[in-house]
């Protein structure tokens, strides 16, 4: 049974009166929940988040410290598809997902490849390619690359970009392909001195440049440059 002090002691943002994304502006996966809340129109703040920080604050609005989470008028979400999820039950219009179930959890499934099984392949790659890591081994590097590869050809069974990702209508699909691709582009490049995307046929970067033309992508591109600017 939850004590009457219980909700005294809660953080003071956790009894949010509007939405907050609570994270940084240079996580893909921040900006996944960012884009869904700028093409829904929904009034909301930004908070950042020292990715540092594990403190009781940030662990009890997400368990594992991970970010990006949500304050909401009824209390904290993380997890960015849990986010989106929950956006698109309060906010129906305009729609994230198809109305058709079927084609809706198609969307789903398309997220889930681009985030669990793309995105966190290529994750290993980041502390060598973009934070001055020691150099991978010429063996865990070969065994990562075989593990992008694969999902990439599995990837390519699903994404569209015809001309959304999931196919004639934006999605959170385009929420996920946005943030990440480029990501793994970048990444690959640096390790591997060639974009594995673009080596696998999957001729992204029309897409991206399609996408980057809406106002929500603009908005994050240019937050998310000034965030680098300003930490640089």
């Amino acid at each position: 049974m939850e004590h009457a002090g219980a909700r005294e002691a809660a953080p003071e943002w956790r009894m949010a009166s509007t939405l907050t994304l609570h994270g940084s502006l240079i996580s893909n996966y921040y900006n996944k929940a960012k884009m869904a809340l700028l093409e829904k129109g929904l009034p909301f703040e930004e908070q950042k988040v020292d990715l540092k920080d594990k403190g009781e604050g940030v662990l009890s609005a997400s368990p594992l410290g991970k970010i990006p989470f949500l304050t909401t008028p009824q209390g904290c979400l993380c997890e960015s598809q849990v986010i989106l999820d929950y956006l698109e039950a309060v906010a129906p219009q305009p729609a994230l997902l198809p109305a058709d179930p079927f084609a809706a959890a198609k969307v789903r499934e398309l997220v889930t490849f681009l985030d669990w099984h793309l995105e966190m392949a290529t994750r290993q790659l980041y502390g060598a390619a973009f934070f001055g890591a020691p150099a991978l081994s010429e063996a865990n590097a070969a065994r990562i690359r075989r593990e992008i590869e694969q999902r990439i050809a599995g990837l390519k069974r699903l994404l569209k970009m015809a001309p959304y990702a999931a196919g004639e209508t934006f999605t959170m699909a385009d929420c996920a392909a946005f943030a990440n691709l480029p990501l793994v582009g970048m990444a690959t490049k640096a390790i591997y001195g060639e974009d594995l995307l673009l080596a696998a046929g999957v001729d992204y970067k029309p897409y991206v440049k399609f996408i980057g033309e809406r106002p929500s992508a603009q908005r994050i591109v240019a937050d998310r440059k000034a965030a680098q600017v300003k930490a640089s």
